[in-house]
């Protein structure tokens, strides 16, 4: 009895810390080999548009991580939410998370990720997906209720849609895995592309 051949496929690591990534690769059946975050400057540009903040981080940490795994497909992703032309990322602390909660409340905004993956060679493919969601109305006593508890901290925009702040969207156009922090998808067409998952 012959063995498997072993599998060609060069490693897989992601870079990105994000536990809510790791949890949405494995609904695709994967588990990276190594997990590798990046240490990048993620200030935004003066005038940089949110969409385009995200696609930018992600291909920088693909970049960065990439020059520390050779031989690896490197898989990096960065989320922002945008409210008109202001981008929010993660809020340093509770008032900057009540502050973002108060301007999205009652009013329709932008969730972006974008996803990059650079292949051993250095070959690179991006995506850039954007989902619409729009708060109800919140009241002072549920955004004290929100940031009283853990769901806000390491989160774009100072809420996270797989805990309690889901029961605020009443609409979301577009993937709500995006909204999470990894559109899955537009991931696997990208890991397809590359060879590295199988059709």
């Amino acid at each position: 009895m012959t063995a498997s051949p072993p599998d060609a496929r060069p490693p897989l690591v992601l870079a990105s810390a994000s536990p809510r990534r790791l949890d949405l690769l494995a609904r695709l059946g994967i588990v990276p080999d190594r997990v590798v975050p990046a240490e990048i400057d993620e200030t935004p540009a003066k005038d940089e548009l949110p969409r385009l903040l995200a696609a930018r981080l992600a291909r920088e940490k693909a970049a960065a991580v990439a020059a520390l795994a050779p031989g690896a497909l490197v898989l990096a992703a960065d989320t922002v939410v945008g409210a008109g032309r202001r981008a929010l990322g993660k809020p340093a602390d509770a008032a900057e998370a009540r502050r973002f909660l108060q301007m999205l409340s009652g009013r329709r905004h932008r969730v972006s990720t974008g996803v990059c993956v650079v292949a051993p060679d250095g070959t690179r493919r991006e995506r850039l997906v954007t989902t619409i969601l729009s708060f109800v109305q919140l009241t002072p006593a549920q955004i004290e209720d929100y940031v009283a508890g853990p769901e806000w901290r390491g989160c774009a925009g100072g809420y996270s849609i797989q805990g309690r702040a889901e029961s605020f969207v009443r609409f979301l156009s577009g993937s709500h895995s995006n909204v999470v922090g990894l559109p899955l998808f537009e991931t696997a067409q990208l890991l397809r592309g590359l060879g590295w998952l199988r059709p």
